[in-house]
């Protein structure tokens, strides 16, 4: 029978179709672009070694010699810092000049690579330049919240192959980032509780979502997942801002990332997907109700008109069958055939 399903923490609900639902391994598609596969420099890419565009450069890592990791501008940016901040309110028309910053952050110089393949060492730089440049972002005064995301496919919104991340600071709080803080602050407010703190310890002693769990960090499919095989990576440490993370915590970070993303490259044949580092806006940065995670969301379901009437998404799976499947994937494969690790 299907039922519907409250995220505790964004109070937001969810139908669990399970007299529709699939099984896990009716997700994987076949026929899909590994990585790996392809040529490991394009002439064309803007961001392969010899091709950049210096003049759109912000940092690289390291700083001397053969990069790993570039953050460059957007050569089509939604926002630009150049531009004044202003606002207008007049009736109907409410508007804020297009203040901010977007920026790509280069994972890799290899092209045909992803982040399933790319070292644990890799991905927790790239976390590192993350924040690095958030803190600088932040240094601006009409910046209001930052925001770093992933697009990995077609479906997910990659218009390039070659592995990257972005980043927009915007001079705004978005409505729903703003909408979920108040849900988290009415909970404090109710029980003096982190409500993210509460469903990881409910996860935990629960243990049927659960995906992996290290040092540092909780691994889940939630309870009201709105899709199948929607993650969230919680940190165990009580912490509002992804910024506040110290170094042991982002190597854990790395090692954890590239372990569950392998498990979804391998479970679901590299599904496209998308993962959101979902942090407190810039003057909430010590919120005792927030707490930063990484939601990271295979594109294997399509929202429809329902969802878009109403908020509310239908996931045809069992958040407790898709954690036990990808718990159950073997990833040493990728170690035998793909794995690119750092030099």
């Amino acid at each position: 029978m299907s039922e519907l399903r409250q995220n505790l923490a964004t109070k937001e609900w969810v139908i669990i179709a399970s007299e529709r639902a699939r099984r896990p391994h009716e997700f994987v598609e076949p026929g899909r672009l590994m990585c790996g596969e392809g040529p490991t420099w394009e002439a064309n890419c803007p961001f392969c070694p010899g091709n950049e565009e210096i003049d759109l450069e912000v940092a690289r890592f390291p700083t001397s010699g053969a990069w790993q990791v570039r953050i460059v501008g957007n050569r089509y940016p939604a926002l630009t810092h150049t531009t004044p901040l202003e606002r207008a309110y007049n009736g109907l028309e409410r508007r804020i000049s297009g203040v901010g910053y977007h920026e790509v952050i280069v994972e890799s110089p290899v092209h045909n690579t992803c982040a399933a393949l790319e070292s644990s060492a890799n991905l927790s730089r790239v976390f590192q330049a993350f924040i690095d440049r958030a803190w600088d972002v932040q240094n601006d005064p009409r910046i209001e919240y930052v925001l770093f995301f992933k697009n990995h496919g077609r479906q997910a919104g990659a218009s390039l192959r070659h592995p990257h991340a972005q980043m927009i600071a915007l001079p705004m709080v978005p409505n729903e980032v703003r909408v979920r803080a108040d849900t988290a602050l009415a909970h404090f407010d109710e029980t003096g509780r982190c409500a993210y703190c509460e469903m990881l310890e409910q996860e935990r002693n629960e243990g049927h979502r659960i995906v992996l769990e290290s040092e540092h960090f909780l691994v889940f499919s939630p309870y009201a997942a709105f899709s199948p095989f929607h993650l969230w990576i919680l940190p165990k440490k009580h912490s509002a801002s992804f910024l506040n993370a110290i170094p042991e915590e982002i190597a854990d970070l790395g090692k954890v990332t590239r372990t569950v993303l392998r498990m979804l490259y391998v479970g679901l044949n590299n599904p496209d997907l998308n993962y959101v580092v979902r942090s407190a806006p810039v003057r909430d940065l010590g919120a005792p109700y927030l707490h930063w995670y990484i939601a990271i969301v295979p594109r294997i379901s399509l929202a429809a008109g329902f969802e878009i009437g109403s908020g509310i998404y239908i996931n045809p799976s069992l958040p407790e069958e898709c954690a036990r499947f990808l718990s159950s994937v073997d990833i040493s494969i990728l170690d035998r055939l793909h794995s690119h690790e750092q030099r």
